[in-house]
């Protein structure tokens, strides 16, 4: 750090200059003195004496050794002040919570609401806003535990990762406090009006009364002359007040799912084919191994699963419904990921179950429940919602009995199921009551005909109706 110039001078008398600044001291010397009158600071190595003031000369004298003086330069980039600093919001006070990466194919969102107010106190990651994008809400975690000094953004506007949604203090400086309520309703409530003064001067409230009834009795009031009748008008239809109403935007997820609804209806050549179903024997299936089943995995025997192997069968025996169209060309995929549309209260999402064909009831009981829990709670990802090749909607949980579903794109099919009736049917001649689902299939006409449609619903319907055929594989 210390570039000098070496001299040797053999005179005994010089006089030194030095320039005081504060010491350096730096590490890795054994011998190291500073000098007691705080003028500079010289490191003793052998018989040499280094100084550390800019552009001094030092000299100090050892017994039975010749002096030497040593003309040191120190350069003003390798001065370092040790000195310290207080503590502002430019060392590191001020956090800014930025809106984070949302998924690959999600570039903005919508600011929903904020959590927080300013001056509230926040923890590491608790969230403090919600974002709206196409498929799922995000939250914004606090990236450092401290006050809420400012809200940049505001509710609605579209945001992108990386946006500054807010400022906060680590150290709640300079927060602004809201003002107790009480102090607000005292601003608030408008001062007392004031009493009307008498009319002219010297005239009291109690002449100007006398004088209005003077008049009165000298001048009575007149009847008003009637007006001539006119004909009656027809009478319009009366509205209902727009206080009655209300005007609530829509969501981007809600968007999202009109837009991808509608662009369905106007790309698929859709068509819908119905069969029904016979549930005696599922039922029936569930009901015996029901115990031992959520025994041994922990997770309860329902129809979803049942209806999932179904499919993935009727998907094996007829690939060209787990095909798509892709410009000229038909994509078959030799793999089944099975979507399953789950009503939230923010709208219709899709998680989807991976490699469905290589799941037992189990897994795919597992899997359900938890893509359901995460899409009621807000919690799903993005990457749960990805791809799919077919989808099963069953609105048969609300009570449907019939329906005509969409297609999700850009999938080529998508099974509907119902609500379980009992009907009366004919079985062996016989007149009984039967537990019966109404199943329907939307497919896209331009790649599926009436046959594979109708085969593969067939499908479904013995594999339902009997389960012994998928441990057969008949």
């Amino acid at each position: 750090m210390i570039w000098g110039i070496i001299r040797r001078n053999l005179a005994s008398s010089q006089s030194v200059s030095r320039i005081k600044h504060p010491a350096i001291r730096p590490r890795g010397y054994g011998q190291n003195e500073l000098l007691s009158n705080g003028k500079g600071c010289r490191h003793a190595v052998g018989s040499f004496s280094y100084c550390t003031s800019l552009g001094s000369q030092c000299c100090r004298a050892y017994s039975n050794k010749p002096r030497r003086e040593i003309t040191a330069m120190l350069r003003p980039e390798y001065f370092i002040p040790l000195r310290s600093r207080s503590f502002s919001s430019d060392t590191g006070d001020l956090v800014d919570a930025v809106v984070p990466f949302m998924g690959e194919s999600i570039t903005d969102g919508t600011l929903a609401k904020f959590l927080k107010n300013p001056g509230d106190r926040v923890e590491v990651d608790e969230p403090i806003a919600q974002i709206e994008t196409d498929k799922v809400t995000i939250d914004v975690a606090s990236p450092e535990a401290g006050t809420i000094q400012q809200l940049v953004a505001k509710e609605g506007e579209t945001v992108e990762p990386g946006t500054k949604i807010a400022v906060i203090s680590k150290s709640g400086e300079g927060v602004p406090q809201a003002a107790p309520p009480s102090q607000e309703k005292t601003a608030s409530q408008p001062p007392p009006p004031a009493e009307k003064e008498s009319i002219g001067k010297g005239t009291t409230k109690t002449e100007t009364s006398s004088l209005k009834g003077k008049e009165k009795t000298l001048f009575p009031p007149q009847p008003a002359a009637r007006a001539p009748s006119s004909p009656p008008k027809p009478s319009e239809p009366q509205l209902p007040p727009k206080e009655r109403e209300r005007r609530v935007p829509m969501t981007r997820l809600r968007k999202r799912v009109a837009t991808r609804l509608k662009d369905s209806q106007n790309t698929f050549a859709m068509l819908t084919t119905f069969n029904e179903v016979d549930m005696t024997n599922l039922m029936k299936l569930r009901s015996d191994y029901k115990d031992a089943f959520v025994e041994k995995h922990g997770v309860k025997f329902g129809f979803m699963s049942g209806f999932v192997k179904a499919t993935v069968s009727a998907l094996q025996y007829q690939p060209v419904v787990n095909a798509v169209i892709d410009g000229d060309d038909i994509i078959y995929r030799d793999y089944i990921d099975i979507s399953i549309a789950v009503g939230t209260p923010k709208g219709l999402v899709v998680p989807v179950i991976r490699n469905s064909d290589q799941m037992n009831f189990a897994e795919i009981e597992k899997n359900i429940n938890t893509l359901a829990k995460k899409a009621t709670a807000g919690t799903i990802s993005i990457d749960e919602m990805a791809g799919g090749t077919f989808t099963i909607s069953n609105g048969g949980v609300y009570g449907s009995l019939l329906s005509m579903p969409i297609i999700n794109p850009p999938q080529s099919a998508i099974l509907g199921m119902h609500s379980i009736v009992t009907r009366p049917m004919v079985v062996g001649g016989n007149i009984v009551p039967r537990p019966m689902m109404y199943i329907a299939l939307t497919y896209d006409h331009r790649l599926i005909d009436g046959r594979e449609a109708v085969y593969f619903l067939r499908r479904i319907k013995d594999v339902v109706e009997d389960p012994r055929r998928l441990l057969l594989d008949v």
